[in-house]
């Protein structure tokens, strides 16, 4: 059988029992609050005033701390989009670590008009001024690349991985196997990945849980890392949210911040919050 009909398996559930006993096994933790002052410093800048109200539902300090990052690590962020984690992680590696930026391999992507696909592939080059002016390092020490793009020296040294709310984007785009393992190649042999991603409830439908709708079943992910050459080291409630009813007709995106449907239900969406995530810790294996 073949890898891409293996993947097709996860996503239709017929591997999720082989990913339960692992997922049953990790050892579960709500993290504790990082008592890194520099940390502290960075999440409560006043440039992340805008930021801030999405802290309830992001847990930025528990999140880190969950996934053991340190000031003196080098970390890369894929997929950083509008910065929210950026304006953490950069200010906060800045001074004893290192902070890079890593997008998706824009080959791989089928795009809808050249002005997109223009914009995708001249990332690496906009994202170090972009961060600049986020958090006010010097963008000629911001480092941004393509997954498949990495300079051959940075492979095999980076300590971590964060991915927050994307994997359904490789899912989508069948490039979730490709990319993970790009990111594999480029982390230390000790190193980790560390995942926040919209949960559905783990007898919902292939049509809610799929990835179209943002929501992915956890046993399919910690089976897709298997997959691709990680193990589960821990699992955490720290970015649940139990009051997510996770059957929109338009998705995730209905509830803050995006809110699909504007002003209809706006306060009935805004007391239910965020989505329910999921948080993960993966292990490079050898």
């Amino acid at each position: 059988m073949t890898k891409k009909l293996i993947f097709a398996g996860i996503a239709t559930g017929l591997l999720a029992s082989a990913a339960v006993p692992a997922l049953a096994n990790a050892q579960k933790n709500d993290g504790v609050a990082h008592s890194d002052s520099a940390l502290t410093a960075a999440i409560g800048h006043e440039r992340r005033n805008d930021d801030k109200a999405r802290d309830v539902y992001r847990n930025p300090a528990q999140t880190l701390a969950f996934f053991q990052i340190k000031p003196t690590h080098t970390v890369a962020e894929y997929g950083p989009g509008g910065g929210w984690y950026t304006r953490i992680l950069l200010p906060y590696l800045n001074t004893n670590g290192k902070y890079i930026a890593v997008n998706g391999n824009s080959d791989s992507i089928n795009f809808s008009s050249r002005a997109r696909e223009g914009r995708s592939k001249s990332w690496p080059e906009r994202f170090p001024d972009a961060a600049s002016k986020w958090t006010g390092v010097s963008a000629d020490k911001i480092t941004a690349f393509e997954s498949d793009e990495v300079p051959e020296e940075m492979k095999g040294t980076i300590d971590r991985v964060v991915i927050f709310r994307s994997l359904h984007g490789m899912m989508n785009g069948a490039r979730a196997d490709s990319e993970l393992q790009n990111l594999r190649e480029i982390l230390a042999d000790d190193g980790m990945i560390g995942v926040v991603q919209h949960r559905a409830n783990d007898d919902a439908p292939y049509a809610m849980s799929k990835g179209t709708k943002g929501y992915l079943k956890q046993s399919s992910v910690v089976a897709l890392f298997e997959l691709n050459g990680f193990e589960l080291v821990d699992s955490s409630e720290i970015n649940a949210n139990p009051k997510d009813t996770k059957d929109y007709e338009k998705g995730v995106w209905t509830l803050p911040p995006v809110l699909t449907n504007k002003d209809q239900d706006r306060a009935k969406y805004q007391a239910i919050g965020e989505s329910d995530r999921m948080t993960l810790l993966f292990r490079k294996r050898p």
